[in-house]
């Protein structure tokens, strides 16, 4: 049975409280691991670390965060089959559809890494001789991001990846649910070479974390899968 800390400013650190909850193997119910709860404290730290990183992350040029994505891309190829096999015993996807939720995060890590040569502005013709338009794209800033169960890896990709392309920092809340997948991504890219506070990541409950990352005002956008009632709620 393995511990599962939060991923604060680049280090992995026990919740606040100390308070943990359980992740079950749904088809043999035999506990997986134990998960730090975080709680209020930890979501402010997180976002503090994502504001203080944003600047250094969002200055930095886009091929070279493009760099760190490749790297990550490749590292979830070489461990396809495991991720894979976790993903079963986790939630209980047969192990062929895992595969391909695992292949869908390997093709959104490959596809927004290459967006780091296409982050391109526009130019607007003048009608001036001695006049230049035009327009540059810059990142939003820190944001919020909270993931459902049914796709514990492929959908924390599908919006991680984009989000870190384009220079923002993230506080990442995944499904109490299926957290360790969403987990193994973050460790991934650690280990790819993402600088401390630009991807944080929190588990636990929706109403303490979620809200939190919600009405935080240093987070200026919030991508959210989940249900219908609690999309409602969030708008």
């Amino acid at each position: 049975m393995q511990e599962y800390k939060l991923f604060i400013n680049g280090e992995w650190v026990e919740s606040s409280s100390g308070e943990m909850f359980d992740d079950i193997n749904p088809a043999t119910l035999e506990l997986i691991g134990k998960l730090h709860k975080a709680n209020e404290d930890d979501v402010k730290n997180a976002v503090d670390a994502a504001e203080d990183a944003f600047d250094i992350w969002s200055s930095t040029p886009a091929p070279r965060r493009a760099k760190i994505l490749f790297r990550g891309a490749r590292m979830l190829e070489e461990r396809k089959e495991e991720l894979s096999r976790l993903m079963t015993m986790e939630m209980g996807k047969v192990l062929k559809e895992a595969r391909g939720d695992v292949q869908e995060a390997i093709d959104m890590a490959y596809y927004a890494a290459g967006e780091g040569r296409r982050l391109l502005g526009e130019t607007t013709p003048s009608e001036l001789a001695d006049k230049f338009c035009m327009t540059v794209r810059r990142p939003i800033g820190v944001v919020g991001l909270i993931t459902p169960w049914n796709f514990p890896i492929a959908i924390p990709a599908w919006k991680v990846m984009p989000a870190l392309i384009a220079g923002n920092t993230l506080i990442f809340k995944p499904a109490s649910d299926t957290p360790i997948l969403s987990i193994e991504l973050v460790k991934i890219l650690q280990e790819a070479g993402l600088p401390g506070g630009v991807l944080n990541l929190v588990t636990g409950e929706g109403k303490t974390v979620g809200s939190q990352i919600v009405h935080n005002r240093k987070i200026r956008a919030v991508s959210f899968t989940g249900s219908l009632e609690t999309g409602k709620w969030i708008l």
